[in-house]
């Protein structure tokens, strides 16, 4: 049902990246664009092909029902432990198939993968007024640091 994403999957991806991108839209419409999507078929192209960074999709009945972007990430400041992050970048459940399951065990799933790579933590960015936040917090995620804004 997990697996890591095919060229042929673009079309599915570009779907849930729409829906997400909406989500952030109707939180955020003084940053978020209306219509768009965060990545172009191109550079969806160069995340599949690339072994730093990759799209992991939940799959049911030929169809891709959720997919996670993941970015591993070594620390090369000198001021910080050595250690190497599973970045969530992006994690999208299609909007018909949410509450059951499908972005648990995405995260369950790259959970063990970051475990396999000798990764120290997974990090997220989640908008604290996203429904998602209290997802993450289920999944046992904490707060890391905050970004915090006035808007001028």
């Amino acid at each position: 049902m997990i697996r890591s994403a095919k060229l042929e999957d673009i079309p599915y991806i570009n779907e849930l990246l729409y829906q997400v991108h909406e989500i952030h839209y109707q939180l955020r419409p003084d940053i978020f664009k209306k219509g768009v999507k965060k990545y172009s078929d191109d550079e969806i192209k160069d995340i599949i092909n690339d072994k730093k960074r990759n799209i992991f999709v939940y799959e049911e009945k030929g169809k891709v029902l959720g997919y996670l972007f993941w970015i591993i990430e070594e620390n090369d400041n000198d001021s910080h432990q050595d250690i190497k992050t599973l970045f969530i970048d992006d994690i999208c459940v299609d909007e018909s198939s949410r509450q059951k399951g499908i972005g648990k065990a995405l995260y369950e799933y790259i959970k063990i993968f970051a475990k396999e790579n000798k990764c120290y933590n997974i990090t997220l960015n989640v908008w604290n007024n996203n429904d998602a936040y209290k997802f993450y917090q289920s999944l046992g995620l904490k707060t890391q640091k905050e970004t915090l804004e006035e808007i001028l």
